[in-house]
């Protein structure tokens, strides 16, 4: 059974209690006029998912409490939940930086722009 913990209301249950939603952080070809999306980019945003073995970031619905989406990092060996954070949220570092194949590529940008800069600093 997969215990999962909803970071908007607090709520706690197995996962009958909440809905799966599919891969985190997913997003959807960003335009306003639709003819300009090609082939390509419509077919990745509904059809290519990551299959990791391992660390895996994935959308929840809580149904049990207050409705809200959230977002979980699972690791698919283990089905444990390592953390749960909001949907406009980043995952905790230590997990970004835990991420591996497509998942660490995904973060590395995210990961660099939240390094501290050195400027100035003398060693």
């Amino acid at each position: 059974m997969l215990i999962v913990h909803c970071p908007v209301c607090g709520a706690e249950g197995d996962e009958t209690d909440f809905h799966y939603g599919g891969e985190a952080h997913i997003r959807r070809p960003a335009t306003q006029d639709p003819t300009t999306v090609s082939d390509a980019a419509q077919r990745d945003y509904l059809f290519m998912r990551r299959n990791p073995k391992g660390l895996h970031f994935e959308r929840w619905r809580c149904d049990r409490g207050c409705g809200k989406w959230f977002h979980a990092v699972r690791d698919t060996v283990t089905m444990d939940f390592k953390a749960t954070y909001g949907i406009t949220e980043l995952p905790p570092r230590e997990l970004m930086e835990a991420a591996s194949g497509e998942w660490a590529a995904f973060f590395k940008d995210k990961l660099d722009a939240a390094k501290p800069s050195r400027k100035g600093k003398s060693s």
